[in-house]
């Protein structure tokens, strides 16, 4: 609390500067860098004497898209407003803020070329490198976002950002958090600290983008309900306080650490950032570097439930530790013509690893998997007019990780109200390192499979059509070959004894799974009333269910928006409605700190209503909301994963407010 307490102290010395309602962001490529006539007129700060707007505060990301700071109160920051600070439509929380994510919509396209460490459904909160966001501003800002919990802890999340000189940015952040929770044993806690810098030379000849993480995130871990039937879904009154419902667990917890040292920076040996040398244009060398460790842990003191199998060691103490070294070195060519063209390798080296080997009658388990890939590829950008493309793909020469990737869209606006993109994508890598290799005190959760799981292997075809008229319409098929997921192999005698997590185990899938999603999204208004709509249809082809998702998901919000006291305040309430169809829901393993495909139970079908009044004062957004105010009437049937209820109706309020200097 704390340091809570020393960030919000530090941020109230910013006094706050008076401005009307934005406009909304736009988005563009940041060419920073890479033409220097536009670099003095792009991103130097306001001059005294100018006037300054707001967007004179740009932010930022990875691949330099841009966008301007938004104060503007709409239903998609509503959305947003979350302990993820995302919209999370296709994400089903648990009862506690930073517990894991169920998924409601699968997308099979793999973010990373290399696989990743695994435990994803404790990597929600996790920033990874595409998450940070660098800035350029006019004076110094400071963005507060904070939100209360479950029970004796709170949300925070503040950023500072201020200019050195115009071409030299630093900002600080840190995301902080508490909650105890509803239930016994449900204690969540995170802390996401990130500096960035970013600078570009009076020329425009050199720029670097640079950043460090460090992040923790940890969680107790009640293993589910004992008795859900008895205690929860009977509506016993005796039980209304979830803190007396039985719990499997009483002294377990897993963490999350990591930390990260990334920099992108470019250097242009010929021409002057425009194409200033007839046929050549622009000759950039880039680097791209990262180095991160990370760990994964759990620890359980009272070993006498035997929820797991059998033990080799107590008290339990599973460690698993990944360590990423990235290296990516590339030309680049740029001319009016060509576009941006650049060729690049990419060096990975990796240690995933524990701290023993594991001799067992069944045989040994080694203790690292480690190597060193080496990728080349090419990536391309051109305009034809307002018609855009762009393509990015690689291929394995060495190391055993990585086969070959392909990315590649083409955009097509048309007028300011219509645009067209289509795209394909292509993977082929190995899957996540838990599944390939693990350790662990309990004897059934050891194995290598290195050496016979295949790469997993995806093609995507997508397309979207944005219509200011119509609505927004996007579409992906995709097909998946050894796909690969947990799942239990315990019979219906091992189940009904509650051994079913005895016998979670990694597998690929041998035949072929086919996906498809359709998503729509359309607002209507009428006057100063509207209904946001968004819709999530999927159809899984598939011979045997272990990619299994609800056919449709739905949200709907209906709210009234107007100004009020003299147009002093701007004020937006509503009700919105989320609903998807019963499915086979994934079970979570808290040991792993994943999700395993379960074929026992459907769940679902069941309604989620929120009410909020939310309201805007000047660059400060003011939220309240009634979260699942429908829970007491509707009855106790709703899950986020087996044995793990949803949350209950829960008042909760916040802020965002953003300091200008």
């Amino acid at each position: 609390m704390r340091y809570y307490l020393l960030i919000l102290s530090a941020l109230l010395l910013h006094p706050a500067l008076a401005q009307d309602k934005p406009a909304p962001p736009v988005r563009q490529k940041d060419t920073a860098g890479l033409r220097a006539a536009e670099l003095a007129r792009k991103n130097k700060p306001a001059t005294p004497g100018e006037a300054i707007t707001i967007r004179d505060y740009k932010i930022i990301s990875n691949n330099r898209d841009t966008t301007f700071l938004d104060t503007t109160l709409t239903i998609q920051k509503e959305y947003r407003y979350n302990y993820l600070r995302r919209d999370d439509f296709e994400l089903m929380p648990f009862s506690n803020v930073g517990q894991p994510y169920n998924r409601l919509g699968a997308n099979l396209n793999r973010e990373s070329i290399f696989p990743r460490m695994g435990a994803r459904a404790r990597h929600f909160n996790y920033l990874e490198v595409a998450d940070i966001r660098y800035y350029n501003v006019a004076t110094p800002m400071t963005d507060l976002f904070f939100k209360t919990t479950f029970e004796q802890g709170q949300l925070l999340d503040a950023m500072l950002t201020s200019n050195f000189n115009r071409r030299l940015n630093f900002s600080i952040a840190f995301k902080g958090f508490r909650s105890l929770g509803k239930y016994r044993q449900d204690e969540a806690q995170s802390g996401n600290f990130r500096a960035t810098a970013n600078y570009v030379t009076r020329d425009g000849r050199y720029r670097f983008m640079a950043h460090v993480a460090a992040q923790d995130i940890r969680g107790q871990e009640n293993g589910g309900l004992l008795n859900a039937e008895d205690q929860f879904e009977s509506e016993n009154p005796d039980f209304q306080d979830r803190s007396r419902i039985d719990v499997r667990f009483s002294n377990v917890q897993n963490e999350l650490n990591g930390k990260r040292y990334y920099l992108d920076h470019e250097f242009r040996l010929l021409g002057r950032g425009a194409d200033s040398i007839p046929g050549m244009g622009n000759l950039y060398l880039t680097h791209r570097f990262a180095y991160e460790t990370k760990w994964y842990q759990y620890s359980q003191n009272n070993n006498s439930s035997g929820y797991f199998g059998d033990l080799i060691l107590t008290p339990v103490k599973d460690q698993a530790y990944l360590k990423t070294f990235y290296n990516r070195m590339g030309t680049g060519l740029e001319n009016r013509w060509l576009g941006r063209l650049e060729g690049f390798v990419t060096v990975y080296d990796y240690t995933y690893f524990f701290n023993s080997i594991l001799q067992s009658d069944a045989g040994t388990i080694p203790n690292k998997l480690s190597g060193q890939e080496l990728v080349t590829g090419a990536s391309w950008e051109k305009s034809f007019g307002s018609l855009r493309l762009e393509a990015e793909g690689g291929l394995g020469l060495g190391g055993d990780l990585t086969d070959s990737y392909l990315d590649a869209s083409v955009t097509l606006p048309l007028g300011e109200s219509f645009e067209l993109t289509a795209g394909i994508h292509h993977s082929a890598r190995k899957p996540d390192f838990n599944f390939l290799l693990y350790q662990s005190d309990y004897l059934n959760y050891n194995w290598d499979n290195s050496g016979t799981f295949e790469n997993e292997q995806v093609q995507s075809l997508f397309g979207r059509v944005r219509s200011d008229l119509l609505g927004t319409l996007s579409a992906q098929f995709s097909s998946s070959d050894n796909y690969s997921y947990f799942a239990s192999i315990a019979d219906a005698e091992q189940v009904a004894a509650g051994e079913e997590q005895s016998f979670v185990r990694p597998f690929q899938q041998a035949g072929r799974i086919n996906h498809l999603r359709v998503r729509y999204e359309k607002e209507f208004r009428l006057g100063k009333w509207a209904l946001n709509n968004t819709l999530l249809y999927q159809e899984v082809d598939q011979d045997a269910a272990v990619l299994n998702v609800p056919q449709l998901l739905t949200r709907n919000t209906l709210y009234f928006s107007s100004d009020v006291f003299k147009k002093a305040m701007f004020v937006q309430t509503g009700i919105t409605l989320k609903y998807f169809t019963p499915y086979f829901m994934d079970a979570y393993n808290p040991l792993l700190g994943d999700f395993y495909v379960q074929d026992r139970e459907e769940f679902g079908g069941f309604p989620m209503l929120d009410f909020f009044i939310n309201a805007k004062v000047r660059q400060t957004r003011i939220y309240l909301k009634a979260e699942h105010f429908n829970s007491s009437f509707t009855g106790n049937s709703f899950y986020s994963a087996p044995n793990y209820p949803y949350r209950d109706f829960v008042i909760r309020f916040g802020l965002v407010w953003n300091f200008f200097s």
